[in-house]
């Protein structure tokens, strides 16, 4: 069935002359009495009673109208809608990022971005890291933000995509302070007394960072786990709350170490050093995502894992 057959019925439904429907419709009245039979055919009913002068609706064209009007309001809708997303599609910027980094460093980045050029229409996507890589690799996304380190692989060869470093971080174990300001979860721990952990999900990109730190230390850490999840964010909350250690990027933690609430739980040795990086498709984009990436300070950089 082509859509052309209901706007025929349609026009027909009007005129009620297939003379005049054919001149309408910018055909032949040969070609348009075949498209409406064809439908007629497609329905398996008569639609039109050719007896009458002008013609009229059988019983199974009247109850078949409202049908036609509403599947063509659907279509046109739909086809105006997909038209307009389109449109909005080509002038905005899609980024794919975990939660952490939704939070705590796109908007600031974004805002940094843009005040070296201009505002951009912009759309963020967040998500666990396995997801965002996808979302990359598919082209559901522009770019992704994403945290790297030697240790993680981020399955994106550099054949296919590049990278720009957008900030060097590291990963800082925290916990709360007692009376004195003294952490009262002090790595390494002992035997005796395991420092409580507060751990990512193994699908955390930071987590894989934080495990492979603590299986490779050449200090033995003695740590109990006691709380899991896969956003940062809520793993700040609970070492805020007393329940325990956390990795966290320094970079979310700068409130909190000026007002005292969080401090370090061990030295310097059990800091990880990670990067921020921007991935992009080595593949053409969008004019304003070209933009955007011509903005970035730094050059390309395909050294990630």
């Amino acid at each position: 069935m082509e859509s052309r057959w209901l706007e025929d019925f349609l026009s027909l439904v009007d005129t009620r002359n297939f003379s005049r429907s054919a001149q309408t419709r910018y055909t032949t009245q040969p070609a348009f009495s075949r498209r409406i039979k064809s439908l007629e055919e497609w329905v398996g009913a008569q639609l039109f009673n050719r007896a009458t002068q002008p013609i009229t609706l059988t019983l199974s064209g009247e109850r078949f109208r409202p049908v036609a009007e509403d599947v063509l309001r659907r279509l046109y809708q739909g086809r105006d809608e997909a038209r307009r997303i389109s449109e909005i599609g080509a002038h905005t910027i899609r980024f794919a990022a975990t939660h952490s980094l939704s939070l705590n460093f796109f908007p600031g980045w974004l805002r940094a971005v843009e005040m070296r050029s201009h505002t951009f229409n912009t759309r963020l996507d967040t998500a666990q890291f396995n997801d965002c890589i996808h979302m990359l690799q598919r082209g559901d996304c522009h770019f992704l933000i994403s945290y790297t380190h030697p240790t993680v692989q981020m399955h994106l060869p550099a054949e296919h995509f590049t990278s720009k470093i957008v900030q060097h971080d590291k990963l800082v174990p925290v916990t709360l302070p007692d009376s004195i300001g003294q952490p009262i979860d002090r790595l390494p721990g002992t035997e005796d007394e395991p420092v409580h952990f507060l751990a990512y999900t193994e699908t955390s990109a930071i987590g894989r960072v934080v495990e492979r730190m603590i299986a490779e230390a050449r200090e033995t850490l003695h740590l109990k786990r006691v709380f899991v999840s896969h956003m940062a964010s809520v793993l700040k909350a609970m070492s805020s709350e007393g329940r325990g250690a956390a990795w966290l990027p320094a970079s979310h933690l700068e409130k909190e170490f000026a007002e005292g609430s969080l401090v370090p739980a061990g030295d310097e040795r059990w800091n990880i050093p990670v990067e921020v990086r921007l991935f992009r498709s080595r593949d053409t984009m969008p004019p304003i995502s070209e933009e955007l990436w011509s903005f970035l300070e730094g050059e390309e950089d395909d050294t990630w894992s």
